[in-house]
């Protein structure tokens, strides 16, 4: 995966409201917007350049930009909630965060970002958990606090509820579904508050947004991205946490577990982690002994000669036709197509980004792409 360029980030309001646009532009997720960054020089640039692109990759109608009212609406609600704007490439934006694939181009903050340091480790569980699984996650979060670590969760009842409590004092962070304004559940309102006095509330979500069901797997995405590794500390085979636990595999990140009793389904996700390869927990040492064998955290790269600042080449339709046979229903890797193409990786790139801007473009896990 390209890092994405740290020299893009906007600078001044006017940047970050048109990072804003981009962002919530028709057609542009994650990935896309990080191939439109690493082309234009600013958001600005590539918000113009959408329409055009789009219309070569094929597309039946005008690309629909987001509305600039409602970005207004939304820039200004974040404001004056006491929200910033982490944009992808800032300094203030998680570094762990920023390494994972599709990273989101933005994320609200309420309290202090630099709580969100790359020492974090996340600690999810069940809503409806034992009292002996909430104190010893309580005791775990304080005690991975005072070796210098911020503890990452969900702020849900249960588990997560007692990871922010044991990691408040040294820093903890709370990655909302809704907006970083919406809280929930209403139980957690004195947590709520706390953290956001203390720690960092983080959310991908514009002001206002409710999260619903189908919010909380991109919740729980965030959540073991911005950690070094993860602690799932109480759940049943079939629940969040443990698909909190794959994407953190999925990520690179250090999977551990907290084993229990074979007759307590709560537990049977833990063990199950464990069974298949989880480093099993019995205190902080052990999470702090397992992030020890991880490799030191990669950086941003921040330069001046990236390949993908040369300019587009347009004009190769031969190159452009040879690419569009090659890909079909059935999903191929980028890097085949690059080969047998004998194109720039640069100008497949062009070619995908007009694809998807059109919404002809399907990607899949891993980097395989396909057409429909």
């Amino acid at each position: 995966m390209t890092a994405f360029p740290a020299n893009r980030a906007p600078t001044d309001e006017a940047g970050e409201r048109d990072w804003l646009r981009l962002a919530r532009s028709e057609r542009v997720g994650p990935v896309t917007f990080a191939e439109l960054m690493r082309r234009y020089p600013d958001a600005s640039s590539a918000l113009d350049a959408l329409p055009d692109l789009a219309a070569r990759g094929g597309a039946k109608r005008s690309i629909r930009l987001a509305d600039a009212d409602q970005i207004a609406q939304e820039y200004d609600a974040a404001c004056e909630a006491g929200a910033r704007m982490l944009a992808l490439g800032s300094a203030e934006y998680p570094h762990n965060l920023a390494l994972v694939e599709a990273a989101p181009p933005l994320l609200w903050c309420l309290g202090d970002p630099a709580i969100a340091r790359p020492e974090t480790v996340a600690i999810v569980g069940a809503r409806n958990a034992s009292a002996l699984a909430l104190k010893f996650t309580e005791t775990l979060a304080r005690d991975l606090g005072a070796k210098g670590y911020a503890v990452a969760s969900g702020l849900a009842r249960g588990i997560d509820a007692a990871a922010h409590r044991g990691g408040l004092q040294s820093g903890t962070v709370a990655v909302l579904a809704g907006g970083v304004d919406s809280l929930w559940p209403p139980q957690n309102a004195d947590l709520y508050d706390a953290i956001r006095a203390q720690g960092a509330i983080l959310s991908e979500r514009p002001m206002g947004y409710q999260g619903r069901a189908q919010d909380f797997p991109r919740r729980n995405r965030l959540v073991s991205g911005l950690a070094r590794g993860i602690v799932v500390a109480e759940g049943a085979e079939r629940s969040g946490s443990l698909i909190t636990a794959r994407y953190a595999g999925e990520q690179g990140r250090d999977v551990m577990a907290i084993p229990g009793s074979p007759l307590d389904p709560r537990a049977g996700g833990c063990n199950l982690l464990i069974r298949e390869g989880a480093t099993l927990v019995r205190h902080a040492e052990d999470v702090l002994e397992a992030l020890s064998r991880l490799p030191d955290a990669p950086q941003l790269l921040e330069t001046d000669d990236d390949p993908w600042d040369a300019p587009m080449i347009c004009g190769d339709a031969a190159l452009r036709t040879t690419i569009l046979d090659l890909l079909g229903p059935h999903p191929v890797e980028i890097d085949e197509i690059i080969r047998r193409s004998g194109a720039s990786s640069g100008f497949v790139s062009l070619v995908l980004l007009e694809l998807d801007l059109a919404g002809r473009l399907h990607r899949e896990p891993g980097g395989a792409v396909a057409i429909s």
